[in-house]
């Protein structure tokens, strides 16, 4: 997709109705730091450092139609537990949803908790009960989506298996997409997709998909022989599988398929990635889009969700700047803005990453820099470095230099796998960078003193640290640059 059609489907998004229908949970990450082994049994000690909450699955959906300018319906079940005063609390600090939950006191809230160090998930623990609903709770929910169906371009049908997608839910959702002309999509962890009649699409996973067919589905000719053989088994007009870093695959009943790749990315949190499939996909198509717009929407989507922590949602902005990245080198894409690079950082620490920052002309790239800063990598996750303009240089090192123009210096320095993002900057000292990145550790050469570092009191007022890298003897700049002139 390229950047024009991109912002012409984000604008044609704004205000667009979809319902989202399904299991709805609460998602909590609870983030800690392992630093020792219990003496109890052999497993991780994790001291917590904080927490974070959020609507998971259909709630995730919405919140993700939502994030992109839609109007979500959300409609689920939730017990009458503590929990579910949670649920409605989250809800009620959404834009962009108008929820309807239906209350069943025979059930918990489904909860989902995940405990991560260090952007790893070490344990997560459900509290769920996963027989159908029935009664009045399955009556109350069958009414519910009749009425939020009526004014919805899409229905989207999130069913984790816990319970509350019943044949009742889903002949619900097929008459009200019927009556009103809405496109119907099922996102399914279900053993067969026959149950889901003739929908207009269902979205499994690429496992989800070998397990409704009992084919292998790692190839692209093994996906289409797999979709040949689910279209045998089900009514469904369309099959989206989802297949991680291998894309999206669009399977039509007649039998055409077609394979979406999108640009490769980091891969921190796959957590709700399908959601956020679902939210893009439903959107895109109810404000008019074709399947293969509204699939590429959907692909370049789910691979800004994965760079993110936790159950997270996307943004037209993250969007546009996804799109414009893809056409970059990936060195390129690592020379921000003071903006672009708050950003990251915040992406990081929700990780759980140490943020590392040093800075300087690199004015001509020696063996010094490189060892210098590998050094400073060795201290934090991810490593900032700080770049000077070059009016900066010249105002630091007199006319003549910089020898290398900023941009070349800029790419020198992005080439280089210790450094993780390069931030050029104008003034005379980079405090105004430190002030806004908020490093952990601040790093200089060790021909400085901590007390002689731009931003050591700063740093060291929030908790940082301040380290002084080695110097590697007999490389500088300077001495360089006298050596090429003496060569030349």
């Amino acid at each position: 997709m390229d950047l024009s059609a991109l912002q012409s489907l984000l604008a044609s998004l704004n205000g667009v109705r979809v319902a989202c229908v399904g299991d709805l949970m609460v998602d909590r990450f609870v983030y800690g730091e392992v630093t020792r082994v219990s003496a109890e049994a052999p497993i991780a000690i994790m001291a917590r450092t904080g927490e974070s909450v959020m609507l998971g699955a259909a709630g995730n959906v919405a919140r993700n139609v939502a994030a992109l300018g839609g109007v979500a319906a959300l409609v689920g079940v939730v017990g009458a537990d503590a929990p579910a005063l949670e649920a409605t609390r989250l809800l009620a600090a959404e834009d962009g949803i108008e929820g309807s939950l239906v209350t069943d006191a025979s059930r918990p809230t489904t909860v989902k908790a995940r405990f991560v160090s260090g952007g790893q998930q070490l344990l997560r623990v459900d509290d769920e009960h996963i027989a159908p609903i029935e009664g009045e709770a399955e009556q109350t929910l069958v009414r519910a989506i009749r009425a939020v169906a009526a004014e919805s371009g899409a229905i989207l049908l999130s069913d984790y298996g816990k319970g509350v997608v019943t044949a009742a839910v889903i002949q619900a959702c097929l008459d009200a997409a019927k009556a009103h002309g809405s496109v119907l999509i099922v996102d399914s962890k279900a053993r067969s997709f026959a149950k889901y009649g003739v929908a207009d699409i269902i979205k499994p996973n690429a496992s989800e998909l070998a397990r409704a067919t009992d084919l292998p589905t790692d190839t692209d000719a093994e996906i289409e022989a797999a979709l040949a053989r689910a279209f045998e088994l089900c009514l469904c007009r369309a099959i989206l599988v989802t297949r991680s870093e291998k894309g999206l695959s669009l399977g039509l009943r007649e039998g055409s398929v077609r394979h979406f790749v999108g640009a490769r990315r980091e891969v921190f949190d796959t957590s709700g990635a399908g959601d956020t499939v679902l939210a893009a996909l439903g959107l895109a198509l109810a404000a008019g889009a074709t399947q293969e717009a509204a699939s590429e929407f959907a692909l370049l989507a789910s691979g800004v969700v994965v760079g993110k922590a936790g159950t997270a949602v996307v943004t037209p902005p993250e969007l546009i700047e996804a799109e414009l990245t893809a056409h970059r080198a990936p060195i390129d894409a690592k020379i921000v803005t003071v903006d672009l690079m708050r950003e990251e950082i915040a992406r990081w620490r929700a990780l759980g990453l140490k943020v590392g920052f040093t800075n300087g002309c690199f004015d001509v790239i020696h063996r010094g820099h490189v060892a210098y800063l590998a050094q400073a990598k060795s201290w934090c996750d991810r490593l900032v470095v700080g770049l000077n303009s070059d009016r900066s240089v010249r105002a630091l090192k007199g006319e003549g230099r910089p020898f290398n123009d900023l941009e070349s210096r800029a790419l020198v320095l992005a080439g280089l796998g210790s450094v993780d993002l390069v931030a050029p900057f104008d003034e005379e000292t980079p405090i105004g960078l430190i002030e806004a990145a908020r490093p952990d550790v601040l790093v200089k050469g060790a021909d400085y003193t901590v007390d002689g570092v731009v931003g050591h009191e700063l740093v060291l007022s929030y908790g940082g640290e301040v380290k002084l890298a080695a110097i590697v003897e007999g490389y500088s700049t300077t001495a360089a640059l006298r050596k090429f002139s003496e060569q030349a």
